[in-house]
């Protein structure tokens, strides 16, 4: 029994103050409309309404009954459509994570620009290189960059592909030299990232199809954020593979320089990852709308200032 549709042809009928108008307003039969009644009075053991072949009047019971049935179906009504104003209306909290620094460089300006067009949705986001289970935590998109995406059973939209370049400080140049070639980097103090995909010692460089992979020493120096990562290589403490985006501030103000120009290393792509296509809130569908073209276009501006000098 449908308890709902059952309640909504009672007020119904209670408003119209028949079976027939009641029905016909419906577009069910009258014998429909009756058997809803009498289904609901068997529910909840209760005569509802008196009826004669001319009238029908509410009992007691009937009456307090029908003020209730109004106020929950109001309430359901009232669910129903801040549900659907959720689908077609980007409004409330947007809960986001996001891995790694490009978090910080790219997301968090991202934010400010998609607020202006979005003024009634509120961004919670959270930074952190941990990989968090969207369902259990109530995350609505997270942030990836990886070089694969492990079988998660959630849906992926592809933003763009970062990378890292090899710095150096002038300082540090100055007094080791510039490497000319990746084999000149075997020798060198080689400072690196920390993460579950790269070897600490094992630098793989790409310039076009050629692949050359350098193994250094082990580094004196390890981290796991790439904007300490930044921090180290400018004080001199040795050469860095910096994400690219991390390396830009440095590269203008002259306190990094770019090594081996023609080559990158650690390419990885940026996902956005959330629960399912279906019935998608709207805040989420536009956050993720909005990022497919502005991470793109970030990305593609620093490699821009990396191609033809910032």
């Amino acid at each position: 029994m449908d308890i709902l549709h059952n309640m909504r042809v009672f007020t119904r009928v209670v408003d119209a103050g028949s079976f027939t108008a009641a029905a016909s307003s419906m577009d069910i039969t009258s014998g429909q409309a009756s058997r809803a009644v009498s289904e609901l009075e068997t529910h909840v053991q209760a005569r509802l309404l008196n009826r004669t072949t001319r009238r029908i009047a509410l009992t007691d019971t009937g009456a307090r009954y029908f003020g209730k049935c109004q106020h929950i179906l109001e309430s359901v009504d009232q669910a129903e459509a801040e549900a659907r104003d959720a689908f077609f209306r980007p409004s409330g909290k947007l809960r986001v994570h996001a891995m790694g620094s490009f978090s910080q460089h790219y997301v968090v300006p991202a934010v400010g620009r998609y607020q202006q067009l979005y003024p009634d949705v509120r961004i919670e986001l959270t930074i952190n290189q941990r990989m968090p289970d969207l369902l259990e935590e109530g995350y609505d998109v997270s942030l990836v960059a990886s070089t694969r995406l492990e079988d998660s059973g959630l849906i992926s939209q592809r933003l763009g592909t970062a990378f890292s370049i090899v710095c150096a400080s002038p300082e540090y140049l100055a007094k080791h030299g510039v490497p000319q070639c990746p084999a000149d980097l075997v020798g060198h103090i080689g400072l690196q990232i920390e993460t579950p995909v790269y070897r600490s010692n094992l630098w793989s460089l790409r310039r076009m199809d050629d692949v050359e992979n350098i193994e250094l020493g082990l580094p004196i120096f390890k981290v796991n954020v790439a904007d300490a990562m930044v921090v180290a290589v400018k004080t001199g403490l040795g050469i860095g593979l910096l994400p690219v985006y991390t390396a830009m501030d440095g590269l203008s103000s002259g306190e990094l320089k770019r090594i081996l120009p023609d080559y990158v290393s650690q390419e990885m792509d940026i996902f956005a990852m959330y629960l399912s296509r279906e019935f998608l809130d709207a805040k989420i569908r536009t956050w993720i709308d909005f990022l497919r073209e502005e991470i793109p276009k970030r990305l593609s501006d620093d490699v821009g200032k990396l191609r033809y000098g910032l």
